[in-house]
């Protein structure tokens, strides 16, 4: 009686497995990467400014939209709350720095009652937020200036 010997196959690697799991990495990235964009605010559409810098220490931020309505903090306010809010902020933390960030179609009576709010509030820290245009990249990309008085 003869008995056979089965005949061994070389290892291999498969390779759908492995393109499989290197494209779910490559979309996890892209995810990760796109949710590491800040956005602290309300969506505006900012006014543009070449002088902008960036400012990089916490700050609290006030928007207004183009209907007027205003929000601190990502939360509604109506502009006589806010002067008693940013005070309260004042004196809890001195050093409290505020940016501005306006729809560029916004009355400029909100954005300057905003702004009268503030320094009421004894707050000199204040910033406009804009955005910046890069003339050599075509780029636009948002910015801060320093409102100074």
């Amino acid at each position: 009686m003869k008995i056979s010997r089965r005949q061994m196959n070389k290892a291999r690697i498969e390779m759908i497995p492995l393109i499989d799991v290197v494209f779910l990495l490559l979309v996890a990235f892209i995810f990760f990467a796109m949710s590491m964009t800040i956005n602290r605010g309300i969506p505006v559409d900012l006014p543009v400014s070449s002088a902008a810098q960036v400012e990089d220490k916490d700050v609290s931020e006030i928007t207004i939209e183009k209907g007027g309505t205003v929000f601190f903090d990502r939360e509604e306010i109506d502009t006589r709350s806010l002067h008693s809010r940013l005070a309260l902020l004042h004196r809890e933390s001195p050093g409290t720095r505020i940016i501005v960030s306006g729809d560029r179609e916004a009355s400029y009576e909100s954005i300057m009652s905003v702004i009268d709010a503030v320094k009421r509030a004894g707050i000199s820290g204040l910033s406009l937020k804009t955005e910046s245009r890069n003339q050599e990249m075509g780029t636009i990309s948002e910015d801060v200036v320093r409102y100074r008085q």
